[in-house]
């Protein structure tokens, strides 16, 4: 990397004094500060004091195609040149937002085949409700517009995707949109009732499902909305034939089914969508962000089924539109960065890729299983979460005022290794383009963390 070019302090001063950021710690930022990340290269990440850090988090779920590519620089800076913006709204398009929408509608399964563009994974879950509530609407079924959501699961940061976000601790002292959004338990087979089979485990989780809308009534129902592995809700992978269950209980009581793929798309698991390649179902919309353009530009994206688009399409009354959609809807710049992402990965087989390197990723994180504080180690090929625990036995939880999980990060960091705290987990999604030197690097230096931090616990008289 080059020599930095920044002064430190005057940085961490201005960020310590004037940017918000999302889930600020206040009870340390003001003495703390932050971290300031100025360089990038491939899986790695420089502060501005030039020290390396090896990439686990990938930005947040969504640098995949890795740090600095320069033909995805070029791409941008050429449309750029050719035409940084123009609005999409009633009947303009342009070249690179016609070109995505199509290409998407060739990756994704079954017949999704309509795209609704937005800038963020929260604004693709927002677009998806108010589409459905809209065909309710136009099917005459105004009664049916309630949401299921699991206990656990996270679908964004907007008032909306927040009420449906299932994360206790995301809603401390905010407001939900009150009677919308119904939760169901978690499927975390990790905290299943001692003794319990996975496939009764299974059914039990089927029959929330199911108790949920007969308990609702099946005519107030719009949807039930759930990530093929929920990701910042602790990595869960639920139990084999979950979703393919729970989407013949929608089938059932006519209840869409909206698949947030907004971390499992692009290439996380493998596939460009993991709902019909990894665990064989067709949802009636798909929502996606991040590694649709690996983060390079802001982008997200609603993909809907042709009978939806068949009742939405049909005008409702004279002179009335599809009024929903954002000054940024088809950004041409962002759609140009979306195609190359595709472009790339399709060349460079990075898919394949992560098929080929997921397992041994999985292999070598599942030995940390030998450490007294490591619970469980889950997720599937570049998608993965350590769950720390006070008692491997019980499964007792440290004290929340421990920051079990920050302390391992902390550890991490101080040796060049990003990890990711979510309470008691420590969460790893690195750049697809990962080696497996890189993975044992990564591997390596997350056992020493987790050792400093048991290191640590013990002197304090924690352990």
């Amino acid at each position: 990397m080059n020599k930095p070019e920044y002064n430190t302090q005057e940085i961490w001063r201005m960020d310590r004094d004037h940017y918000i950021h999302p889930w600020t710690d206040f009870s340390v930022f003001k003495e703390k500060g932050s971290l300031v990340i100025s360089e990038s290269q491939g899986a790695y990440v420089f502060d501005s004091d030039g020290k390396r850090y090896l990439d686990g988090i990938g930005g947040l779920w969504c640098v995949n195609i890795g740090y600095g590519n320069e033909e995805m620089a070029e791409a941008i800076a050429d449309q750029v040149r050719r035409m940084p913006y123009y609005s999409t709204f009633t009947h303009v398009t342009t070249p690179p937002a016609a070109q995505l929408a199509a290409k998407l509608a060739e990756l994704a399964p079954g017949d999704l085949n309509h795209v609704f563009y937005g800038t963020s994974g929260s604004i693709a879950n927002d677009s998806a409700i108010r589409i459905i509530h809209f065909y309710n609407n136009r099917l005459g079924r105004r009664s049916k517009k309630k949401i299921i959501a699991r206990t656990d699961g996270y679908h964004g940061s907007t008032y909306l995707a927040m009420s449906m976000t299932g994360v206790e601790f995301d809603h401390t002292g905010f407001d939900l949109a009150p009677g919308l959004v119904h939760h169901i338990p978690s499927p975390n087979p990790y905290r299943r009732t001692d003794g319990m089979s996975m496939e009764a485990f299974c059914d039990e989780k089927v029959a929330d499902l199911k108790n949920a809308i007969e308990a609702l009534g099946a005519e107030n129902v719009a949807c039930f909305i759930a990530e093929p592995i929920m990701g910042a809700g602790g990595v869960i992978v639920p139990p084999p034939g979950y979703h393919k269950r729970t989407r013949e209980i929608c089938d059932e009581y006519d209840v869409l089914y909206i698949s947030d793929e907004v971390v499992t798309a692009f290439g996380r698991l493998g596939h460009f969508f993991a709902s019909e390649a990894v665990f064989g179902f067709v949802p009636d919309v798909i929502t996606c962000a991040k590694g649709i353009s690996s983060a390079y530009i802001p982008l997200s994206a609603t993909l809907l089924s042709e009978e939806i688009y068949d009742v939405i399409s049909v005008p409702q009354a004279e002179g009335a539109m599809f009024t929903h959609g954002f000054t940024y809807s088809g950004h041409p710049v962002a759609c140009r960065a979306g195609l190359k992402n595709i472009e790339i990965m399709q060349r460079e087989r990075i898919c394949e890729h992560v098929r080929d390197i997921g397992p041994y990723f999985e292999q070598q994180l599942a030995k940390l299983d030998d450490l007294e504080i490591v619970g469980d180690v889950r997720g599937k090929c570049l998608m993965m979460c350590v769950e720390n625990v006070a008692d491997k036995k019980t499964k007792e939880l440290f004290d929340p005022a421990v920051n079990i999980g920050g302390r391992v990060a902390d550890q991490c960091e101080k040796r060049g290794l990003i990890v990711r705290p979510v309470g008691h987990l420590n969460v790893l999604s690195p750049p697809l383009t990962l080696s497996r030197e890189q993975i044992d690097d990564m591997v390596a230096i997350l056992r020493e963390g987790i050792v400093a931090t048991i290191d640590e616990l013990r002197s304090e008289g924690i352990l």
